[in-house]
């Protein structure tokens, strides 16, 4: 019999390598294994999602920059044709009123055809997102009406609008053009002011 002690320590005895197994984490699962491609799966699912998430939301921002285009491209014309409406409007509002109704036929007819292509001119406006907008009796708003001059009216609460010189126009949701108005500079009510000298107004006996 063969000495395995023998066996062991015989230089002409070929041992066999010893190949040791590469270190794995403990969260990166072996190569070929269900967890590996449960991983992978994982992941390619995740970055198909990624890319659907960014295509949808180039979709949106392209639909937005079209719809934008649509609405404001026209937005230098609409500004042209404003001073045709000013025009029309500035040589009705030259007619008195007693020459209005004094008018013979010929004149009633030119009267009315500058009042009806006005109409056709703002609606035709309209139809194209541009919008004629009126503030009287409203609050002064810097963001949509320029103040040309105050008006000394005590009858209103400071700051309304009490005059439109000239009318505004909304294109979208954005100012085409400012209205240009008047505002009220109104005075303090007899209550206030007494209060504000620090006397308190009489009560009654």
């Amino acid at each position: 019999m063969t000495d395995p002690d023998l066996q062991k320590n015989d230089p002409g005895q070929a041992s066999e390598p010893v190949v040791s197994k590469p270190y794995v984490m403990p969260d990166d699962p072996e190569p070929g294994s269900v967890e590996a491609m449960a991983k992978e799966v994982a992941e390619s699912r995740d970055k198909m999602l990624r890319t659907l998430a960014e295509m949808e939301n180039l979709r949106k921002r392209t639909s937005r920059e079209v719809a934008d285009a649509r609405m404001y491209g026209i937005t230098g014309f609409a500004r042209d044709i404003l001073d045709i409406a000013d025009n029309l409007q500035r040589a009705l509002d030259a007619l008195p009123d007693e020459v209005r109704d004094n008018a013979d036929a010929g004149l009633k007819a030119l009267i009315e055809g500058v009042e009806l292509t006005e109409r056709s001119l703002l609606n035709t406006l309209e139809k194209n997102g541009v919008k004629k907008f009126d503030p009287s009796g409203g609050k002064f708003d810097p963001n949509f009406q320029q103040a040309m001059f105050e008006v000394p009216d005590a009858s209103v609460p400071s700051g309304t609008v009490v005059q439109v010189v000239q009318s505004g126009f909304m294109i979208g949701d954005r100012i085409l053009r400012p209205a240009l108005v008047g505002v009220s500079k109104g005075g303090a009510k007899p209550q206030a002011a007494t209060a504000a000298n620090g006397n308190e107004p009489n009560s009654a006996a």
